[in-house]
């Protein structure tokens, strides 16, 4: 009897949490319940084994069938929205690996709702024709650098066709293709063949601009016609999975060329291309040809591999060598921030006993942990692929609790503006919409997330449209009452699932370009030896990259602190976040205009130093703009132009910001 295995990993907001006690029922093709299982606190079910069919079916070309036996997933957790997947194909000796992304359900949801997620046989089974379309140059000069998209956006469709676009990270896009196009069970050699040659089609796409030059508003599509298969929400293949982790930065061009060379390809049997065949790569693989061999085999002789460390979303790359028992130094503090930041939401994780930047026995338990969690050879030794996890999850938990913070920081509250916004507004209803839409986008990935710019601009619209569709609203683009209401019930109902801070007195810290100690003591309200005290530092140099802990319970006598301003900065900016007034900020830095320039250290004053630029007043029968502005000693102007208003009009109920005289 043949056997292969499964594994449901139950998650949310792009790993960032994992869900303790879902309930997962496994089910065979009629239906009938074979398996009940509860996730531990790492949002993993044990192991389970499956019968399915002989392994040798999936490597003999001339099969006409199916080589696998296929089961189902119902899954719930409470205060989520439920799961149903159909279609998990099960190959003899291999491990399948089901995530599951949990969408939380929204404030006022009762009963939740059933995603349906079907997989259908691979790709190399199909027997449609690929007419995958090359760039006219072979060598095209688009992008500056070969730069990795971490997430990538993928359209679930054909490119014309109206469909979702989803963000997922690269790594598990290139993990769901490969187990989407190919059969887990081939030999290695052919596994990190086609593996190179769907991570480098993908980049190729990327690189030229293929779609984004178009003006579609994607990287790449999921139709097998014109890209390579992508089926959101599916299992991937352990074999699969512990490749694509060791080389998705790694790609295949031609000698002299930093272009990705167009790795087009095929099945090789019912479908002919003029590049690489899938099932011949199998062929040439028991013959002993290594995957550069194989490749040479279907591309021009002088290809080669070629590695980019430009990861967009990773906070600084891999330092190109391994760390294990007895390393020292800023890296190996760097890791164990992350697993010591890591386990606050992943508790399996044992916490790190050792000095900071040594590299003991408490420190190898921590990685072991978290190797075995997320599925990576466990071997202790924090390679690339346990770096660039590593680094992806500590991006992610840290946004998580970024966001969860700044709700409060922005006074999100649970009332929502009575404000309709569409393409050109802007002001403050725009930042707390474009933080509305960052929160759900971590929690579904088909929503994507907009600078938080305080400009409506066609980036926000299509966010907007995005959560309306997942909403089942009318898709529009345009921030009305149902919309607003839909964002707010989904902030709250996110909210609830979002585990409470375990903060005490201390923040986390990027050090970026013209940071100093003082500087970062100034604007976090401590002191330079109160930041060295806390970190070890035995100089005040600081290094682009370098995690901080900062404290955040101690107070300054200063009136203002120093700020160095970045892209997509502006006064009014300036001034919503940090409480204070434009003309605050402009006669204490003794501005002329309101311009300003990237890395220009602006005075900001401190609110504790100052009161309160405006508070929140409720409308109520009978007032007008005129009376409040009268009865708070202000101007109508003040007002419209604090709360973004183009008219006199008020509603009952409305909250506005009233300038404090």
């Amino acid at each position: 009897m043949a056997i292969g295995y499964l594994i449901i990993q139950a998650r949310t907001a792009h790993d960032a949490l994992p869900l303790s006690g879902a309930q997962i029922w496994i089910m065979d093709g009629r239906e009938k319940n074979i398996y009940h299982l509860t996730t531990d606190e790492s949002g993993e079910t044990e192991k389970i084994s499956l019968e399915t069919l002989d392994r040798s079916l999936s490597l003999d070309p001339n099969f006409q069938g199916i080589p696998y036996i296929s089961y189902h997933v119902l899954a719930f957790a409470k205060g989520f929205n439920s799961v149903h997947i159909s279609g998990i194909p099960i190959l003899e000796g291999e491990t399948a690996l089901q995530p599951i992304e949990f969408v939380p359900m929204r404030e006022a949801q009762r009963i939740p709702t059933v995603t349906e997620i079907q997989i259908g046989p691979p790709a190399v089974s199909m027997t449609g024709a690929r007419r995958q379309e090359a760039p006219a140059s072979e060598d095209p000069q688009v992008l500056r650098q070969v730069v990795i998209p971490n997430p990538i956006t993928v359209h679930l469709g054909a490119p014309g066709q109206t469909a979702a676009n989803v963000q997922v990270s690269f790594p598990s896009y290139v993990k769901n293709v490969a187990s989407s196009e190919i059969y887990p069970t081939w030999p290695e050699a052919s596994l990190r063949a086609n593996i190179y040659a769907i991570i480098t089609f993908a980049l190729n796409r990327v690189f030229t601009e293929w779609y984004r030059s178009r003006n579609y508003l994607f990287d790449i599509t999921n139709n097998t016609a014109y890209d390579q298969y992508f089926v959101y929400g599916r299992n991937i293949y352990e074999s699969i999975s512990r490749i694509v982790d060791e080389i998705f930065n790694e790609y295949v061009r031609r000698a002299g060329q930093i272009s990705p060379y167009f790795t087009s390809f095929c099945n090789g049997t019912t479908a002919s291309c003029p590049g690489l065949s899938q099932w011949g790569t199998v062929t040439l693989a028991n013959q002993g040809l290594s995957p550069l061999q194989i490749l040479r085999s279907y591309y021009p002789k002088d290809i080669e591999i070629a590695e980019t460390n430009i990861i967009t979303g990773v906070l600084f790359s891999y330092p190109g060598t391994a760390l294990k028992m007895g390393s020292t130094g800023l890296n190996v503090q760097t890791i164990q921030t992350y697993l010591n930041r890591i386990r606050r939401n992943y508790p399996a994780i044992p916490e790190i006993t050792d000095e900071a930047g040594v590299f003991g026995e408490s420190t190898r338990a921590a990685v072991v942990r978290f190797q075995n969690i997320f599925n990576l050879a466990a071997d202790g030794i924090v390679g690339k692929s346990t770096w660039n996890k590593l680094s992806y999850l500590y991006t992610s938990v840290t946004r998580l609790a970024e966001l969860d913070s700044e709700g409060t920081s922005l006074g999100i509250g649970t009332v929502p503006p009575s404000s309709v916004l569409r393409i050109g507004s802007s002001g403050q209803d725009v930042i707390t919409l474009q933080y509305l839409l960052n929160m759900a986008a971590e929690f579904n990935s088909a929503i994507p997330a907009p600078a938080q710019d305080g400009s409506f601009g066609t980036e926000t619209q299509q966010a907007v449209a995005a959560f309306q569709n997942a909403a089942g609203l009318s898709s529009d683009g345009i921030v009305g009452p149902l919309t607003w209401q839909a964002l707010y019930d989904t902030y709250l109902g996110a909210d609830n699932v979002i585990p409470p801070s375990t903060d005490t007195g201390v923040t986390e810290y990027v050090v970026r370009s013209g940071d100093t100690l003082w500087l970062l003591a100034q604007r976090f309200g401590t002191t330079v030896d109160a930041i060295k005290s806390l970190n070890g530092l035995k100089t005040d140099d600081l290094r682009i990259g370098q995690i901080l802990k900062i404290p955040t319970t101690g107070t300054s006598d200063g009136s203002y602190f120093e700020y160095v301003v970045r892209a997509g900065d502006t006064l009014w900016l300036l001034a919503q976040r940090y409480h204070t007034t434009v003309d605050a900020i402009v006669h204490l830095n003794g501005l002329p205009d309101s311009n300003l320039s990237i890395g220009q250290i602006l005075k900001i004053p401190s609110a504790s130093a100052m009161p309160a630029p405006y508070f929140d007043y409720t409308v109520r029968t009978g007032d007008t703009l005129w009376q409040l502005a009268q009865r708070f000693g202000t101007s109508v102007d003040a007002i419209k132009n604090l709360n973004g208003l183009n008219s006199d009009n008020l509603q009952i109920g409305q909250v506005l910001r009233i300038p404090n005289s």
